[in-house]
């Protein structure tokens, strides 16, 4: 069986995640999907100019490893602009440690399923005033009696052993 992956270090999230050649409808173009995390490795190579080893380390993955995605994301590119091909920025395993701190989909601490900024909220999730998700994280009378507490209001959406009012 393997390994699952990692989570990847990512400090930069593009404001714009689509590209597309000039003149051509979209209907009619191959996507290319990079994720985030092979963006950052592009960034941190090509904009920074930071070497393999420094990079890896600002990812806190090995350099093996960042040299892997980085490859990767040149492929994917060069294949985008030489066949005429778009470019989708999506996905990947990553976290910020920064900022919202919400990773993928908006799910981190204090976040909620789906609610923080980075599944385009523009307030992080416990400030939200959609429903959170989840379990709770205390017993029913707060005195250690009695089942755990379960239902929307209840789990790490709102902070712990608080109530949405």
């Amino acid at each position: 069986m393997a390994r699952p992956r990692r989570a990847r270090r990512i400090r930069f999230m593009p404001d714009v995640t689509y590209f597309k050649p000039q003149g051509i409808m979209i209907r009619n173009l191959e996507i290319t999907e990079l994720t985030f995390d092979e963006i950052e490795c592009v960034r941190l190579s090509e904009i920074k100019e930071l070497s393999q080893v420094d990079a890896a380390k600002k990812m806190k993955i090995h350099q093996s490893t960042f040299q892997r995605s980085l490859a990767r994301a040149r492929k994917k590119i060069a294949d985008a602009l030489i066949n005429g091909k778009a470019i989708k920025i999506q996905g990947g395993i990553y976290k910020m440690p920064k900022g919202d701190k919400t990773g993928p989909e908006g799910k981190g601490p204090k976040t909620g399923r789906g609610l923080g900024f980075c599944s385009g909220n523009d307030k992080a999730g416990y400030l939200s005033d959609q429903p959170t998700q989840g379990m709770a994280r205390g017993p029913r009378d707060g005195q250690g009696n009695g089942r755990p507490r379960t239902g929307r209001g209840q789990g790490r959406g709102r902070g712990f052993n608080r109530s949405r009012d």
